[in-house]
């Protein structure tokens, strides 16, 4: 048997038109899928491109796309889908790595997301780094070398978005339109890199956040800057192409349970019903 695990985002740090084209900068979060590949019949079970990324390990290595028949992949994941969590990167991701170890290869990072924007726009918690990167041809990696000491109050919607569709809809000119704020957004992000500082990082995220409005709206996303302002917090950020909104902070710091209390005192949590304490933590498959 051979396993990998793959983390879940809480949406993106910054996402938008960048360096020339659309890209993103994904949040890894402590929350997994991981797979395990091992000799028997292919699951009733499997989400969906798990066994198409097997084939294509199969064939990066010169072997028969056939192997695959006596091949059965696992998953276990509770990060939920359609949601701007990253959720089928992480499966599919998780899945190459662990096909590779099981035929005992070594798949590098670059590599693998070759494999996955292949089959779908693709989020950069495959990275260990956090990564600027274009999701959909993989041409633009620019690594980071700071993981920020952040931790995150996950809001869920219960609203879900499939990340294919929200690709298919008319953009461009939005994200053009918004490209002069997410130049500022990445500049802040590169100066917040440069000294450690992780409010001006938050700076950067919330800009990006402003910007997503205009393509995805969140609800009581006026409420929520606002509560960023009275609690000090770091900032906020979204997922650009699902309904999720990340709370920025330091549970050591800032009091999570004042975060908690407004969000259900001013009724956001009808919007926003289910909340997590996670912690941004390096990318990567493992």
């Amino acid at each position: 048997m051979a396993e990998a695990r793959c983390p879940a985002s809480c949406g993106e740090l910054i996402q938008g038109w960048i360096l020339g084209g659309e890209k993103l900068i994904s949040c890894p979060v402590n929350w997994f899928s991981e797979v395990s590949v091992t000799d028997g019949v292919p699951g009733k079970h499997e989400r969906p491109r798990m066994r198409q990324m097997m084939k294509a390990v199969l064939a990066y290595f010169g072997l028969s796309v056939d192997m695959a028949r006596g091949l059965h992949i696992s998953l276990t994941s509770t990060i939920p889908v359609a949601k701007g969590l990253a959720s089928s990167t992480a499966d599919i991701a998780a899945t190459a790595l662990a096909t590779a170890r099981y035929l005992g290869k070594i798949l590098d990072e670059t590599t693998l997301a070759r494999f996955c924007v292949q089959m779908e726009p693709t989020d950069s918690t495959l990275f260990s780094h956090l990564t600027l990167f274009d999701h959909q041809t993989g041409a633009t990696q620019i690594a980071c070398d700071w993981q920020p000491p952040i931790d995150i109050l996950l809001l869920e919607s219960p609203e879900t978005l499939i990340t294919a569709d929200y690709h298919h809809l008319e953009r461009h000119q939005t994200l053009l339109e918004s490209a002069s704020v997410l130049e500022r957004a990445w500049r802040l992000f590169c100066q917040a890199v440069a000294t450690q500082d992780c409010l001006r990082l938050g700076e950067a995220t919330t800009l990006s956040a402003q910007a997503s409005q205009k393509l995805l709206v969140k609800p009581a996303f006026d409420s929520l800057l606002e509560l960023v302002e009275r609690s000090g917090i770091y900032g906020l950020n979204v997922a650009h192409s699902g309904s999720v909104v990340g709370l920025l902070c330091d549970r050591h710091y800032h009091d999570v349970e004042y975060l908690c209390w407004w969000l259900t005192h001013w009724e956001i949590t009808r919007f926003y019903p289910r909340q997590h304490l996670l912690t941004m933590i390096p990318g990567g498959v493992r």
